[in-house]
């Protein structure tokens, strides 16, 4: 049976949730929220990994466009953006370049 990992993607995974803590906003067209926007970005393997575990949470947009979701970190996911982002800046540069070329 094939690996499931639970973060496709480390270092794309790290970038939105640094955008994520700066204040930025998830965008998902309605039934693809598999793919999102963070910052005029691609996410294109985190955003189920964020969602099914609470890191981010819809919010009401009134000046937002129909058949579109925003997101916005949730509390528990400020708290994982902090210790992940501390955890990742005490890496090691050429480890930190590893991850990103291994996924």
């Amino acid at each position: 049976m094939p690996e499931v990992r639970i973060i496709p993607d480390r270092g794309e995974f790290i970038d939105a949730l640094r955008a994520l803590r700066r204040g930025h906003v998830m965008v998902a067209v309605q039934d693809h929220a598999e793919r999102c926007v963070i910052d005029g970005s691609m996410v294109y393997h985190s955003a189920p990994t964020l969602l099914r575990y609470g890191l981010v949470k819809p919010f009401d947009n009134p000046q937002g466009f129909p058949g579109i979701e925003y997101y916005r970190l949730s509390r528990e996911g400020h708290d994982f953006a902090e210790r992940a982002l501390g955890s990742w800046r005490r890496r090691p540069l050429l480890e930190r370049l590893a991850v990103r070329l291994a996924g």
